[in-house]
C-alpha cells in the first residue's frame, strides 16, 4: 500500500464534476483505491457517492491511498488530477 496526503486547492473543492473525474481515473485501474479526509472518513475511490461524501472544500486534506498491482501509477495519477485542481480551465 502507498499513500500520499494533498491538499484540494480547487475554489470550489470537490464537488460533483472532479468527483466524477477522481472515480473515472480511478475505474483505470485494478489497484483498491481509498480517499481519507481530516476526519478519518474512508471511502472508496471509484464510488462517486463515497467520494462526494468527502464534502472536502478548498483546503481540504485529503489521503489518497492505493493497493494493488498497479498501486504506484494509480497514485501518482490521481494525486497528479486534484493537484491539477482537476484540470480545470478557468
Amino acid at each position: 500500500m502507498v499513500s500520499k496526503t494533498v491538499t484540494v486547492n480547487n475554489p470550489l473543492g470537490i464537488h460533483a464534476r472532479p468527483a466524477a473525474l477522481i472515480v473515472q481515473r480511478a475505474a483505470k485501474y485494478s489497484s483498491e483505491i481509498l480517499l481519507s479526509n481530516a476526519e478519518a472518513q474512508r471511502v472508496n475511490g471509484k464510488s462517486i457517492m463515497g467520494v462526494m461524501m468527502l464534502a472536502a472544500e478548498q483546503g481540504a486534506q485529503i489521503t489518497v491511498e492505493t493497493e494493488g498491482a498497479d498501486e504506484d501509477e494509480a497514485l501518482i495519477a490521481l494525486v497528479e488530477l486534484i493537484e491539477s485542481n482537476f484540470e480545470d480551465q478557468s
